[in-house]
């Protein structure tokens, strides 16, 4: 899976665009269609203090939809943690619907053709 790190206003270290990287690659266990994916890393300013907050926001292309998620935390690594724990259950949702509709398409055909017949 081809995944697209960008950092709004700042650098990101490559270490933190490896660590990334390596925890979405570990969605492919769940899903292994995932085509490509974007994540974007901002700086948050705090309301009372000079502290930036983390905030990622991860966009994965599937066939026929994009899931998309968006996280806040005290460092990177915990907001990407947390996004990837809703990506998890997304994907998962995501399979279970696609999985029921394929599953439901033969009925529909079978049904029509016993009324075909009949006539």
């Amino acid at each position: 899976m081809k995944i697209h790190v960008h950092a709004v206003h700042f650098d990101a270290d490559p270490g933190l665009v490896s660590f990334i990287q390596n925890k979405l690659n570990k969605l492919e266990t769940f899903y292994d269609r995932v085509t490509s994916g974007e994540v974007f890393l901002k700086l948050s300013k705090g309301e009372k203090s000079k502290v930036h907050k983390k905030h990622i926001e991860v966009k994965l292309n599937v066939p026929g939809q994009t899931i998309f998620v968006e996280e806040k935390g005290d460092t990177f690594e915990e907001a990407t943690d947390l996004a990837l724990e809703v990506l998890k259950s997304q994907i998962k949702k995501f399979k279970d619907k696609k999985n029921i509709v394929e599953h439901k398409k033969p009925e529909l055909v079978e049904a029509e053709e016993t009324v075909e017949d009949e006539y």
